[in-house]
């Protein structure tokens, strides 16, 4: 199915879904949708694993992008019943929430095992964590709290296009603009990133997360 076939079909039962009555059954409706969006949710689940979470691959944990897509599936499912997203953007901008938020509780009990483990082997009694338990190292937390930081729109480009891994095009009929704002979007978020995350850069490579002329 092309991608502007994806994207009509997944605003039909989203249309389909906001005109069910108060006592009609919802799931059939959200589970065919999801059916219809699977595709772009595992693109979406794996930039987000492998680009900000790759510790999560590795040992113990060793997630594989269709497990993180699974849990996400399920956390839609229940958010789909409460939550009716109008339009495409809407959707894509929910699950890509529910994938950070999955992700986080993921990294959280890793690090808190990480901490019983090392105290465990140190012959000192563990306390109780903390459910505040740190997720990510200093460098990733300044590079997912600048994305966080960056204007609404500008931040919806980047995630939709170096996240997600859509196209211009495909980004633009999502947000309902014109190509070119999306690419001026996403060239103003890399600007934005480059300039508040100058220092993270390697000496020895070009500095910045992208070429703003892309």
């Amino acid at each position: 199915m092309g991608d502007e076939r994806t994207t009509a079909v997944i605003q039909h039962y989203l249309d389909e879904l906001a005109g069910l009555s108060g006592d009609a059954p919802v799931e059939p409706v959200i589970e065919v949708l999801l059916g219809r969006a699977v595709t772009r949710l595992r693109i979406a689940c794996t930039k987000f694993l492998f680009r900000s979470y790759p510790r999560l691959t590795q040992p113990p944990l060793n997630l594989e992008s269709d497990e993180l897509l699974g849990a996400v599936v399920e956390r839609l499912l229940k958010a789909l019943r409460a939550t009716r997203p109008q339009t495409v953007r809407g959707f894509f901008g929910l699950a890509n929430q529910h994938i950070r938020w999955e992700l986080n509780d993921l990294a959280r009990r890793l690090e808190s095992q990480k901490r019983v483990v090392e105290l465990r082997d140190s012959g000192v009694a563990a306390p109780e964590l903390p459910t505040s338990a740190p997720t990510v190292g200093p460098a990733l937390r300044r590079i997912l709290d600048a994305i966080a930081a960056l204007p609404g729109l500008d931040r919806e480009a980047f995630e939709l296009v170096r996240i997600q891994g859509m196209t211009h095009v495909q980004a633009a009929e999502v947000t309902g603009v014109s190509v070119k704002t999306i690419q001026r979007r996403l060239n103003r978020s890399l600007v934005l990133l480059n300039a508040s995350l100058l220092d993270l850069a390697p000496s020895d490579q070009p500095k910045g997360l992208g070429n703003p002329e892309e």
